[in-house]
């Protein structure tokens, strides 16, 4: 069975504005079919589209986390989707790598000593204000959080996650920098 969606519908599913949708419509970038004056969309059609547009699609992510075990989840996890995983242990070399290279994501741990993830990511907007950043957290009711909150939009990822929440963080991010 054949499942439509609505323009808000796909506009959700996608995680992007209607405008967005409009614009790729203009375009002719998203597959759809007009019925009467509305558009509708297969999902199983926008699903092909994404994988379409996703595979071979490396980015360069950049982990910062005090504890070797996640550390080593992401750069195993990601590696093996492809790619480019650089870890750092210490929000202090986070930066210096930020301040280095070109990261296209970054994972960064809230709660680590010395230079907390809220100051990372503060030092982080004023160096590069437009790099996409997740926050990972088992405290996201917390200060640090609200610090964190106070330097602009981010993503979050609770502790504890695995393989499948890592992989759909970034299959988040590639969506909405592949259609925007």
């Amino acid at each position: 069975m054949i499942e439509l969606m609505t323009l808000e519908e796909v506009a959700a599913y996608l995680r992007v504005t209607k405008k967005t949708i409009y614009r790729l419509l203009r375009q002719g970038k998203i597959p759809a079919t007009k019925v009467g004056q509305q558009w509708r969309f297969d999902k199983a059609l926008i699903d092909a589209w994404l994988r379409r547009k996703s595979i071979g699609a490396r980015v360069s992510i950049l982990v910062v986390d005090d504890e070797e075990m996640i550390r080593s989840l992401f750069e195993e996890t990601l590696r093996e989707s492809g790619h480019a995983v650089t870890a750092a242990k210490t929000g202090s070399e986070g930066l210096e790598l930020v301040k280095e290279r070109d990261f296209d994501l970054v994972f960064l741990d809230l709660k680590m000593p010395g230079i907390d993830g809220a100051e990372l990511f503060r030092q982080i907007r004023k160096i590069k204000p437009k790099l996409p950043v997740t926050i990972i957290t088992g405290y996201p009711e917390s200060n640090i959080m609200m610090r964190a909150l106070a330097q602009g939009p981010f993503g979050v990822m609770n502790k504890p996650f695995g393989e499948s929440e890592i992989i759909g963080a970034v299959d988040v991010f590639l969506r909405i920098s592949k259609v925007e």
